[in-house]
């Protein structure tokens, strides 16, 4: 029987690890890996200016943040900077879409193109606070 490698991380490039790191989690509802949390109120961040991890809750895939001093900003759709990788995040109803999209502003996406309306398949793609492009879309299963 043939074994497969296991996805345990997708790796984002930021400029602000913590600050990029900080919306995914309060996004996800993910939880930092021991030792990547934020430090004491006023304490250096240590870990936060090269590599931070976020954890799935129950074990999943987490995503982490690499430090890098430069990182071109995406231009998607288009453009000259391609979007590099994109997250796709699910929600079940479009109710739960539209909470979400009011969520993912407040913690400061902003929206790059609308589809919510659309009845085969609603969805809103955004870019994060680094610039990333990725997706809310409704999906059953």
């Amino acid at each position: 029987m043939r074994s497969y490698p296991v996805l345990r991380q997708v790796v984002v490039d930021t400029t602000d690890a913590r600050a990029l790191a900080e919306f995914y989690r309060e996004l996800l509802g993910y939880e930092y890996r021991p030792g990547d949390e934020p430090p004491p109120e006023g304490g250096p961040d240590v870990r936060g200016v090269d590599w931070l991890v976020l954890r799935h809750p129950s074990g999943g895939p987490g995503v982490a943040f690499q430090q890098v001093e430069v990182l071109p900003l995406p231009t998607w759709p288009e453009g000259p900077v391609a979007q590099q990788l994109h997250l796709d995040l699910t929600v079940p109803s479009v109710s739960e879409l539209e909470v979400w999209h009011a969520r993912t502003l407040a913690l400061g996406a902003t929206l790059l193109l609308d589809r919510s309306d659309d009845p085969e398949e609603p969805l809103r793609v955004y870019a994060d606070p680094a610039g990333h492009p990725f997706c809310i879309f409704v999906a059953s299963g």
